[in-house]
């Protein structure tokens, strides 16, 4: 029987207690794993190719293995095992290259070197003979009957249920009668949208350092979002079992989806085991473009119908997204695309197709957001066209239209915990407007208050405001049957004379403040002031990857079960020592606060110190959340995911309708998070997403050449993200509503503001230029007409 526990415990759940690393990533002294150093250690380096898709003819290595200085030179042909590709899911990535590339940047060739400049010029002088091939880049080539497939022979589970080899992952969502109800419509409205190729954009490029072991195995420091996961895609391809890889996460600069996939982890290892040798490899910036996937972009056409008092009537729809050159984690984002794409709406009649390719642009996977994201601008500019036609209030008439607890959506899942969609939209729509023309003042002009900011393109002249709204929905966890669960580990003892509670979990802390929130839940559940949190490592259970918004309601939940397997253990010690002392140890409900046991009057029985003695309690479990199940491949039925996040927003921007320059001044968010472990890092959760959903909606995009699939811009001078100016005021309302399923009713957040963030700032932006502007990023030429 789980025991209840106070919350009496100074720097416990619902505070805002300060991250352990704050002050040493804002002084510059946190070590992030381009940080690491070890002795005698060498460089690595990638050899990437050139082209998207070509032949490889031969590849000649002797020069590079001629260089002073240069240890080892691998390709293809130099891999431990017969193992030779990996994947989240379907295993088409190879480990380097061997017949053909598939995508401009793929890894052909490694090699190890004393110093990192004599890696990259060996490198250089690598003689790859490529035979360059015609390139697939969108739907018509792709499907094409005589397209090169990008993968013959495919044997994974998709493969049945779609129409072309090139086709990654299908998945209808068919509900109702979607042609009979348009029948009944009064107002149609139809778009297409497409939406851009978004990078992750970390700061921190990607980094590790492998160190061969004297037991024949490697000992691999890496910046990732999923320990577990690469060591179950990694240990084949080395040949090695996986308890002689041990993994440790070093520092991680931010991740958002990009670090899900490998990246340098089976080279680094294939160069420390091939040389005897430490290996640390880093990418720069321009190697950190082709070293991760990205955001798939998506053309979508929706079709949606509405009686004249305003009730949705129906909805067709059809997404295409773009998997690039390997599958990743495309057949998951299909499958939130598909089941996410009605929006937090009610709709009786649906019926969704959506599709991810296989193509020779740029892989692309998992971030922040994760389908819902591409989804999300389109049906809320539908939901505006709608408003429109019908002359209505575009926010009164989502709110009409908006689900709410009990609702079913349209795979047939109920939602059982709280949807406040309708109050979320109440509370951006009432928030005070800013005032109009913040750039003038008894002093002047500030530029930095315009569209062009510093540039001084204007002093107001064409500019117009606008005021846009939208509204999203995202699944928290992973869905479709997953096995989704985490693992801690909790240690508790007496040190001098004091309770120390020390927890240990393979989370990977990627800036989200997982460690912060689980000292959080470790003091309240044991009532210890003093928590110790162990470096991540695969020397405990999997804790899943920090994605999916997950790691604070699984790894979380994890802690919080484990703690109170530890509590139910100190509180029968404390009966077996002190029991026939006071009856309150048989009668009472017993708490442990500030380092006490306490009846819930507030009797101290004894101190946590006194209970344990000598006594260690180390325990470790695992903690599962409800369990989903996999959508039907033909209907989409099916109760795939675990729970949703709502978040709405309101943009105002002010639009140069001349230069097409745009300033967001204020980027409001409303969100439900069930319960607030840290307010806090909340706060700072809801403001960083909506950041990157203003990016993508005005400047973010990895432009790839049509013709030849080469990417254009890999590089932070010609790639935008928005800086400190460019980021406006982010007031933010934060719900509480608990859901009773998630430990402490708590509910996922990090990517719900991701998702409305965009639609905002286009519906604002659509408000002061009367424009349609169905694609993302909006850019100047789109405002003034010069451009496609």
């Amino acid at each position: 029987m789980t025991q209840n526990q106070g919350t009496g415990t100074r720097g416990g759940v619902g505070e805002s207690t300060l991250r352990p690393d704050g002050v040493l990533k804002v002084t510059g002294e946190f070590a992030y794993a381009s940080d690491m150093w070890h002795e005698d250690m060498l460089w690595g380096h990638t050899l990437r190719s050139t082209l998207a898709h070509a032949e490889i003819r031969s590849i000649d290595t002797a020069q590079a293995l001629a260089t002073p200085g240069v240890y080892a030179v691998l390709t293809y042909e130099d891999l431990p095992t017969e193992v030779r590709h990996y994947g989240l899911e379907i295993q088409d990535t190879p480990v380097l290259a061997h017949g053909r590339v598939r995508h401009h940047g793929e890894p052909v060739a490694l090699v190890a070197a004393d110093h990192p400049e004599t890696a990259r010029r060996a490198a250089a002088k690598i003689r790859v003979d490529y035979a360059e091939l015609p390139v697939v880049t969108d739907e018509s080539s792709a499907t094409a009957p005589d397209a090169p497939l990008l993968h013959e022979n495919r044997d994974d589970h998709h493969i049945g249920h779609v129409a072309h080899p090139n086709i990654v992952h299908r998945q209808p969502i068919v509900r109702g009668d979607a042609g009979a109800a348009a029948a009944r419509a009064d107002v149609i409205v139809r778009g297409e949208y497409v939406f851009g190729m978004q990078d992750q954009a970390f700061l921190g490029p990607e980094a590790g350092l492998a160190v061969p072991a004297e037991d024949g195995g490697v000992d691999l420091y890496i910046a990732t979002q999923w320990l577990h996961s690469d060591l179950r895609q990694m240990a084949p391809v080395l040949g090695l079992p996986p308890e002689k890889i041990r993994m440790t996460l070093s520092g991680v600069g931010g991740a958002f989806g990009g670090r899900e996939d490998l990246s340098m982890q089976i080279h680094g290892c294939l160069l420390a085991l091939r040389t005897g040798k430490p290996v640390k490899m880093v990418y720069n910036r321009f190697e950190s473009f082709f070293g991760h996937v990205h955001r798939h972009p998506a053309k979508l056409r929706y079709e949606h119908g509405a009686t004249r008092d305003g009730k949705l009537t129906h909805l067709k729809c059809r997404i295409v997204l773009d998997g690039g050159a390997y599958a990743s984690a495309s057949p998951a984002v299909v499958g939130n695309a598909a089941s996410l794409g009605v929006g937090p709406y009610v709709v009786d009649d649906v019926d969704i197709e959506t599709i991810a390719l296989y193509t020779n642009n740029p892989p692309c996977g998992a971030m922040r957001g994760f389908g819902a994201v591409q989804a999300c601008f389109a049906y809320e500019a539908q939901m505006d066209k709608l408003a429109a036609a019908l002359d209505m209030d575009p926010v009164e008439f989502r709110r009409l239209n908006a689900m709410s607890q009990g609702d079913r959506l349209p795979t047939g899942q109920v939602v059982d915990s709280p949807a406040p969609v309708a109050e979320l939209l109440r509370r951006v729509k009432a928030r005070p407007l800013p005032p109009p023309r913040q750039w003038e003042s008894t002093e002047g002009v500030d530029v930095r208050q315009l569209p062009g900011g510093l540039s001084n393109t204007t002093h107001g002249e064409s500019v117009v405001r606008g005021v846009g709204y939208a509204v999203g929905i995202k699944n928290v966890g992973f869905s479709e049957g997953f096995d989704d669960y985490s693992t801690a580990r909790v240690r508790l003892e007496n040190l001098a004379g004091q309770a120390v509670a020390t927890v240990h979990t393979a989370m990977a802390e990627v800036g989200q403040g997982g460690v912060t929130v689980h000292a959080q839940i470790a003091r309240t559940e044991l009532g210890v002031n003093q928590v110790t949190i162990q470096p991540a490592d695969t020397r405990v259970g999997s804790a899943g990857s920090t994605s999916a918004s997950r790691q604070t309601y699984v790894t979380g939940g994890a802690v919080k079960h484990t703690c109170e397997a530890v509590r139910a253990k100190v509180l029968d010690l404390g009966r077996a020592r002190f029991g026939t002392y006071h009856p309150a140890w048989a009668t009472a409900e017993l708490l442990l606060e500030e380092g006490k046991v306490v009846t819930d009057g507030g009797e101290v029985l004894a101190s946590l110190a006194e209970v344990l003695g000598e006594e260690v309690i180390d325990i470790e479990k695992e903690w599962r959340h409800r369990p989903t199940e996999p959508f039907d491949p033909r209907t989409g039925q099916g109760r795939g995911h675990v729970q949703y996040s709502f978040a709405a927003h309101r943009a105002v921007v002010e639009v140069d309708t001349e230069l097409g320059l745009v300033k967001v001044v204020e980027l409001a968010c409303a969100q439900d998070v069930g319960k607030a472990l840290n307010p806090l890092s909340v706060q700072g959760q809801i403001q960083g997403g909506t950041t990157q959903g203003l990016g993508i909606a005005v400047m973010e995009e990895i432009l790839v050449d049509p013709v030849t699939a080469k990417v254009r811009n890999p590089s932070f001078t010609d790639y935008l993200i928005p800086t400190i100016l460019d980021t406006p005021t982010i007031p933010v309302d934060v719900l509480e509503l608990a859901d009773e399923h998630a430990p402490y009713g708590l509910r996922g957040i990090g990517e719900a503001p991701t998702l409305s963030s965009t639609p905002a700032v286009l519906a604002a932006i659509r408000a002061a230029t009367g424009l349609e502007l169905n694609r993302v990023p909006v850019r100047p030429e789109h405002l003034t007409g010069t451009g496609s």
